[in-house]
């Protein structure tokens, strides 16, 4: 053998090496496609189920949409009458302040009698007391003078 022949051999088991390594690779190229296969098959089936799953979420957010809209309905009435009510104690403690802004000016006059008198301690409690009963009379009888003008008109 020449050395042509030996270039040669050596050419033609470098190309045997290489086919076996391609033919290793391809195999192995051949493996994954056989996986991606198996997954694209069962792609179809898995968007069925994750479609149908997202109907029936849509299907119970619906449900649930109404059932909250019926019972905000039914309870709107009580919001309304809380509401009511609101205003009402609103009015009420309003009133009140009115009451206890006329009390506290009654009282202050009763204080300033007290004081131009030079009326203290105990004296001066029984002085504010006959006071507020004088004053009470005074709105009885007036009181009593309305209700009387008033039963004649009718």
């Amino acid at each position: 053998m020449t050395l042509t022949g030996v270039g040669v051999l050596l050419i033609g088991v470098a190309f045997i090496v290489i086919a076996i390594f391609v033919a290793h690779v391809l195999n192995n190229l051949a493996g994954v496609l056989q996986g991606v296969e198996k997954t694209v098959n069962q792609f179809p089936k898995q968007m069925d189920d994750i479609l149908k799953e997202t109907g029936n979420l849509i299907e119970e957010s619906n449900h649930t949409l109404r059932d909250i809209n019926d019972k905000m309905q039914q309870l709107s009435p009580m919001f309304y009458i809380m509401g009511d009510v609101g205003n009402v104690t609103r009015k009420f403690s309003s009133s009140l302040v009115d009451v206890t802004d006329s009390l506290k000016m009654k009282t202050g006059e009763a204080n300033e009698v007290t004081k131009k008198n030079k009326l203290g301690g105990a004296y001066g409690s029984f002085a504010l007391g006959y006071y507020w009963l004088q004053k009470r009379r005074e709105q009885k009888k007036a009181e009593q003078g309305g209700v009387a003008g008033r039963g004649s008109n009718e």
